[in-house]
């Protein structure tokens, strides 16, 4: 059964078995301590830390290791805006950061970042937001990701580093989803990793913070890792996180140049397989191993239980999938299509016949599900124009209370029945519909003319120009 969703976790690398079955025999004891078996847990500590230092791109004494990677973003981020509230209490960040980084974040002023529709901010757009605000408010850290976990977009970090140099602010970035692929190029001044990205043990993330960055913890501290992350450390998954994260790099090369050749096939065959699909993300800048795409018409849920039927294990940034009924933020900062979405995320050593299998089986899991909930099979042709309508008379299809894709199912269908020129005024209260209707109309070729509240829900104007 093909697992498709590394991003997510990625399967236990065989280098961090051994290691992890090897620390659980020489590292229970607590390393802090002087007799034998506690110089032997510090020397396997110390040679996990310089193993992930070297690979981050860091000095042994600026790492540290955290009981999991959305604890290193959290320390990371309380630690270094709060040593800076003097200069503001602004965190700048990219739209499509990592919840943790938004939830860390959220303790002081956010300011986002837009993206462009392929994901990737602009240092123009950064520079411009690391400055003080119309209050007069400063800004003490800055946050972006080197690559997207949902799109695997790689952004301009060597680019905004500069940038934050230049403004007098740290960058701290996520690096969760690429450091298995490399280190990160730039002057960042803190930067936050999760082992089970890359095939690590789950519960080890790890932190730099480089030598004369001011950083000041906020939660309870005690004498282990630097006075940053208390607690006793687990030294077997911190050794086998280390391990792997070595072993990873140096298959790095070989398994990056197999994978992008297969998801560059997905990529290419996706359109030509499944009528109204939307690829997403980055086509050049991305990792290698990550492809995101939404299908129009479809329920991502009823998608993603379909798929696992057949055998692949995938996830899904689509509201239908959400337990809030809210879409993605990355696809709503992006403003793409969010129906019917489905990230696939190849672990290493993914075989091409697998890859074969899911465009094979995918076209007609999409065709089944659309036909399910009475979706057009394609580009519904003009019919007659319906009873009464005349050419510019407004029209209102009211679709409260009805989720994704319902609402651009039932546009889909009479859109076509009314005058060329024709507005449709779009009831909806499903938040879903703020992505989708624009997106739709621009797989269509219609206007999208705007949104504005509504007694119930929120109006969305289409026009129809062909």
């Amino acid at each position: 059964m093909p697992y498709f969703d590394a991003a997510s976790s990625a399967p236990l690398h065989p280098v961090a078995r051994q290691a992890l079955l090897a620390a659980l025999d020489e590292g229970w004891a607590d390393p802090s301590r002087l007799y034998r078996e506690g110089r032997r847990a510090r020397l396997l500590l110390d040679a996990a830390r310089e193993a992930a230092a070297e690979a981050v791109g860091c000095r042994p004494d600026e790492l540290i290791f955290t009981p999991s990677g959305t604890r290193a973003v959290h320390l990371g981020v309380s630690g270094a805006a709060s040593a800076r509230r003097r200069a503001g209490r602004r965190v700048v960040v990219s739209a499509v950061e990592h919840s943790s980084v938004l939830h860390a974040a959220d303790r002081f002023a956010l300011t986002e970042v837009p993206v462009d529709r392929l994901g990737r901010v602009s240092a123009a757009a950064f520079a411009g937001a690391l400055g003080p605000d119309s209050s007069g408010e400063g800004a003490a850290l800055a946050c972006l990701q080197s690559a997207n976990h949902e799109t695997g977009t790689e952004q301009p970090v060597a680019e905004i580093a500069g940038v934050c140099r230049e403004a007098g602010v740290p960058l701290l970035v996520d690096a969760a989803q690429s450091l298995a692929w490399g280190p990160v190029d730039g002057g960042w001044s803190l930067l936050a990793g999760s082992a089970h990205k890359w095939g690590g043990p789950a519960g080890v993330g790890l932190l730099a913070v480089r030598k004369g960055v001011r950083f000041a913890p906020q939660e309870p501290v005690d004498e282990r890792e630097s006075g940053r992350s208390a607690g006793f450390e687990n030294l077997p998954a911190i050794v086998a996180a280390a391990a792997s994260l070595r072993a990873v790099r140096a298959e790095a090369a070989g398994e990056a140049a197999g994978l992008r050749a297969l998801v560059d096939r997905i990529r290419t065959r996706l359109p030509e397989l499944v009528p109204d699909v939307e690829v997403v993300g980055d086509p050049v800048r991305r990792l290698p191993h990550i492809v995101t795409f939404s299908c129009l018409y479809v329920d991502g849920e009823t998608l993603l239980h379909e798929l696992d039927r057949a055998g692949f294990s995938v996830s899904s940034g689509s509201s239908c999938t959400s337990s809030t009924l809210t879409p993605s933020h990355v696809l709503r900062a992006m403003g793409v299509l969010s129906e019917g979405n489905v990230r696939v995320s190849l672990p290493l050593g993914t075989a091409a016949a697998d890859v074969d299998r899911f465009l094979a089986v995918l076209p007609d899991l999409v065709s089944a599900v659309r036909a399910r909930i009475g979706a057009p099979a394609g580009p519904v042709a003009a019919a007659g124009v319906e009873a009464g309508a005349e050419a510019g008379e407004p029209l209102v299809l009211d679709t409260l209370g009805r989720r994704c894709p319902i609402p651009v199912i039932e546009l889909a269908k009479l859109l076509p029945r009314v005058p060329v020129g024709t507005t449709v005024t779009v009831l909806s209260d499903d938040e879903a519909a703020r992505l989708d209707i624009p997106a739709w109309c621009e797989m269509r070729g219609q206007e999208y003319a705007g949104e504005h509240p509504a007694e119930r829900g929120t109006a969305y104007l289409v026009r129809r120009v062909s």
